[in-house]
């Protein structure tokens, strides 16, 4: 396979990181909120919460992008597919997150948060300088493997048009009659993709407060 070949795949592997981690990123900050209504234990908070996860843990992700491309020009609201594509990963990805986020809030000391309360901190303090920092510790490794999937995933967005690394290989295998040097050039992007972010993941939890060293 030649030079320029693989360079089309790797131009096309900067789409499929960009709409990950992105989406990734937008997920994580739904997810926040979701886990937030969940620990309310208000059911006018926990059912549409829970309704939330389900629906995107339980509905394949190649549906939900399908249903999002058709249903956004419906409602007129036409945007980019690429927009599209980034809206799904992120609900899709938040619902996982959300879950995880909300074990590792119920994993915080009470005894913690009652000498939080004791020391005079607020309700929004205690979340943010302690539930949150604990939270985000004991879920580390759990969204470091939620990024990977997603990034894994990400092949899907093709369905509503991206021409992103898995995409490009399929148009590349069939133009050039190399289906296996394609799809192994495309195999080893991924592997490459991947293994950076396994590897920073690993060095950034190492750095979280808390973490011994």
């Amino acid at each position: 396979m030649s030079i320029e070949l693989f360079g089309l795949l790797v131009q096309a592997s900067i789409y499929t990181v960009t709409i990950s981690f992105v989406s990734i990123f937008i997920g994580f900050a739904i997810a926040i909120l979701i886990s937030g209504m969940l620990l309310t234990g208000r059911s006018l908070f926990v059912r549409p919460a829970q309704f939330f996860i389900s629906f995107f843990r339980g509905v394949p992700l190649l549906v939900q992008l399908l249903l999002i491309y058709n249903l956004l020009p419906a409602v007129g609201l036409n945007v980019p597919s690429i927009v599209a594509a980034i809206i799904g990963l992120s609900l899709c990805t938040a619902a996982y997150q959300a879950e995880n986020l909300r074990g590792g809030f119920a994993s915080v000391p009470v005894g913690l948060v009652e000498s939080a309360e004791m020391v005079g901190l607020t309700p929004r303090q205690i979340f943010r300088r302690i539930k949150v920092p604990i939270a985000l510790r004991l879920t580390f490794p759990a969204l470091v493997n939620e990024a990977i999937l997603i990034l894994k995933a990400s092949s899907l967005v093709s369905v509503v048009g991206i021409v992103e690394l898995t995409r490009m290989a399929q148009d590349l295998a069939g133009s050039t009659f190399l289906p296996l040097q394609i799809f192994a050039s495309a195999g080893l992007i991924y592997l490459v993709i991947n293994w950076v972010v396994a590897l920073a993941g690993g060095l950034i939890e190492s750095r979280l407060p808390g973490v011994a060293r």
